[in-house]
Order: C-alpha cells, then structure tokens, then sequence
C-alpha cells in the first residue's frame, strides 16, 4: 500500500449530513460534500492486510485495496478503471449500499473499517465531473436480441453488460419511468434521481432499449416475448409486500410502504398524483425498522407529520457488534439512519394487535402489546397499549415476487421459498429464460442485485454464443 503506517496515523472521517433543520424542508441528499483530500487521506488508511476480506464482504467483489491504494496517490482515472471492472453502478451503491464491505475490512476488528463507501462514492463522482464517463457500445453486434423485464439495478446491470457484449437488448418496464426501487422505492433525500438518470443516458448512447408502460404478462404475454426475443432474463423484483392480517386491516388509511413511497417520488419527478398518500398534519405509524420503514420515516418528516411512530417486532439490537455475529460476519447492532435523527419514535419488540376506525370506516387507532423475543413473539400481560394513528404505513417486507401473469404464463418453476428457481448460470427450467435479482434470491440489497445481473449476463451471453468466455468491457 501507498501509505504502510495509514492506518495507525489516521483516523476514519465521513462526510457529515446536512442540519436536520435544513434538510427535513427540501428533498435534497442528506450528505454534505468531502473534499478530495480528505477523502485520499481515507484511502491511505486501507492496510496491507494480508487477506482483503472485504473482497467477501462486498457480493460484486470488489477490489477496493487496489482503488483505495489509487486514490491515496492521486490516480483517479486508474481507481475508476478498477471500479468499474466490478461494478457497473458505484454511485449506486456509494448511496444506498449499507456497505457489508466496511463490515468485513480488517481494521475493523480493531478499529474505525476503512470509509470505502466514500471512497467509492468520490471516485465516480470525480469520474463524471472530469468526463471520463462516456458510452461504450459494442465493435460488433451479435444479432441475437434479448428482453429484460425490470428496470431495477439488477435488470440495468445485466442490459449493459448484454449490450456492451455485443447484444440487442431490451429493457420492459411496467411503470411510466425506468429505475424500478432506484426510480420509485429510494426517496430523493438518499439518492436525487439525476444520478439514475445520467447512466441511462450512458445506456440509451450505446444502444440499449427501453421500453416503459409495457407490463409484461399483461400488455404482452409471456408467449409473445419468448416468440421475438432469443432470450429473457426475468429481473422484476420481489414486489410481494408482506400483508398484517388482523382485525381493522380494512380500514382507509392503511397501505403498504410501496403504495406510499413511489408517489412522493412521482411528485419529485414533477407529476401531478391526484389523491396521494400523505402524512401531513396526520398521527403516522410505521410498522416494520428496516430500511424501507426509515425511508417512509424519512418522507414523513418532509410532509410535515404531526408525529411518528416507528415499530419493529424484534428486541432492541445492541449498540455495538453482537456476539453472535462476529467479524467479518455482518453485525447485528443498532443502526441509526439520517431519518431517525430528524424525529419520530422508535419502539422495539412490538407487535399490533388490531386497528379501529371512526365512522367513516378510516383507521384512527393502533392497538398493540409488547412481546417477547423471536421466534415466538409471546404476547407480555399488561403492556397492551392504544395509539392515534391517522395513517399506517406497513413496511414489513416482501415474500418474493408476484406469481400471478408472467411468472404463471411462462411456467418456470419456484424454490422452496416461493421464488424464481435458477440454476449456477441464472438458467430456469425453461430453455432461454434466465432469472436474477430479488424475484431469484429475495429482497436484498442493491449490491447483491448489480452482482445478480452481472452474473445471469455472462450465464446469458454463453447461453446465446455457445462460448466459454465473456467480455463485456468497462462500466
């Protein structure tokens, strides 16, 4: 490495977010910029450790001892080569990736991990800015001609690297804009939709089509695409919500996350979005702690709640690494998010009970009770409770992709948890229909699904050529 002693000179620094004052009245990135040099001082902390484990850590597989050694010494052009010889979308992942790689750096067995999500982040962004972003499409076209259904990273990953080999690809969205999650499940305070919008512009150039308003299964059959295309890869997510059936579920003014979120993000975008769901001046209650709940705590800041609520079934997570998780293993510990720190409540080991409404059938109380820790979740006497709640929004979670229209129509088969079966190529039991992201492994996160459409890529193109080799050439 460029700097031997880093590691024991410097201390790990990040970028700051912005005052909560300021950012819960706009809909901008929560981060505040870092400068460069600070950011090559971060890089000098990367330790020549022997075993990179954060190699494992991160499902790209991402060489970031390399790029970090880069970026200590000023090489920007070589530490973006090397980022994007793995990943296609670093300002992706440098924004909402929880970073598993970080969990898995060597230093942090004993100190502060290496702040490589910043790292990362700051080498594309210094990319773009200096124009080394360009499109690359492919010498030659192979004249097969592939379908990807799903415009989430998982299907962008697997478009680019399919075009760039030399394929005419088609990207089918079924919503009026391309992203899928990118698009309408990240709010713009974690990722402003700009940076999704300056690589599709990158893959529009070098040839990729996309198709939106097309719900395939519907607008067109299964039968249709497997008739024009010499292959599908099915990329559409695991949009299944996780339902809470107990009494009053009925009520008005309960939705799930994924009714409440792409519609703030709509109206971002521009859109008019008549009768939107929103928090404003309403008693909000969140049931579910993970990353989809925070982002509605965090929308529900912006539309000025008069209170939130935030509830999660599990026990509270300790503050630091737990036992059972040991390094590098991702950590069980307490996460606070940019939304938890502009307000609302956060209760642990909670469960609902049932819902009432007033007359006009809309949900205005919360019944809950405490419970005890998993997996049985045993109901604790005497801490039954009753709360306001003008709006519940469930985000508990999704049970793996929609089975009814495409999935049905083209009869590829499910595994033991209800999700796409694909084989170590991405390949279904139906010849030439592929399977990768979320709707192949469940929800997870965007990492794993860039990692997903890379890999069902290369299971593709030797699918399509009959080759051992793939070379789709740089992001």
């Amino acid at each position: 490495m460029g700097k031997v002693t880093g590691f024991v000179e410097y201390g790990r620094e990040a970028p700051e977010r912005r005052p909560v004052t300021e950012r819960v009245n706009d809909w901008f990135e929560v981060y505040q910029d870092f400068p460069e040099d600070k950011v090559r001082t971060q890089g000098a902390r990367c330790m020549d450790c022997g075993v990179p484990f954060c190699h494992t850590g991160c499902p790209l597989n991402n060489i970031i001892p390399d790029w970090n050694d880069l970026v200590y010494r000023d090489r920007w052009r070589a530490a973006i080569r090397v980022l994007h010889a793995t990943n296609n979308f670093p300002e992706f992942t440098g924004r909402i990736c929880p970073a598993p790689c970080e969990a898995a750096c060597v230093l942090g067995i004993s100190e502060p991990p290496v702040t490589i999500k910043v790292i990362e982040k700051t080498i594309i962004e210094h990319a773009f800015r200096e124009g080394w972003i360009q499109p690359e499409p492919p010498a030659r076209r192979t004249g097969k001609r592939v379908a990807v259904v799903g415009s989430g990273p998982a299907g962008l990953a697997a478009a680019q690297q399919l075009n760039r080999a030399g394929h005419s690809v088609t990207v089918f969205e079924k919503a009026d804009r391309i992203g899928g999650l990118l698009r309408y499940g990240i709010p713009e305070f974690k990722m402003e939709k700009r940076v999704l919008d300056r690589r599709l512009n990158q893959m529009i150039a070098e040839g990729v089509e996309f198709r939106t308003n097309v719900h395939v299964g519907r607008s067109i059959t299964g039968a249709a695409l497997q008739k024009d295309f010499d292959a599908i890869l099915l990329a559409g997510g695991a949009e299944q919500p996780r339902d809470l059936p107990v009494p009053g579920r009925e009520l008005n003014g309960i939705h799930f996350a994924m009714e409440f979120l792409p519609q703030q993000n709509k109206v971002c975008e521009g859109d008019q979005v008549p009768g939107q769901i929103l928090a404003t001046g309403k008693n909000v209650v969140i049931i579910g702690g993970g990353d989809t709940g925070a982002d509605c705590l965090g929308t529900s800041h912006r539309q000025k709640a008069a209170s939130v609520h935030q509830f999660e079934i599990m026990p509270m997570p300790p503050n630091d690494r737990a036992p059972q998780t040991p390094w590098p293993l991702w950590p069980l510990q307490l996460r606070v998010e940019s939304s938890h720190e502009e307000g609302g409540i956060r209760e642990w080991s909670m469960a609902t009970a049932s819902f009432t409404g007033d007359e006009n059938g809309r949900v205005n109380k919360l019944h809950g009770i405490r419970v005890g820790p998993a997996p049985k979740f045993e109901p604790i006497p005497g801490t039954e409770f009753t709360l306001d709640a003008d709006l519940v929004l469930l985000a508990m979670g999704f049970t793996g992709p929609v089975k009814s229209g495409l999935i049905e129509q083209l009869g590829v088969a499910l595994d033991a948890r209800g999700n796409v079966a694909a084989d170590a190529n991405y390949a279904t039991n139906v010849p030439g229909i592929f399977a990768a992201g979320d709707l192949r492994r469940g929800q997870s996160l965007v990492v794993w699904a860039i990692a997903e459409g890379r890999k069902a890529a290369e299971g593709m193109h030797r699918h399509l050529v009959n080759a051992d080799t793939f070379v789709a050439g740089h992001a």
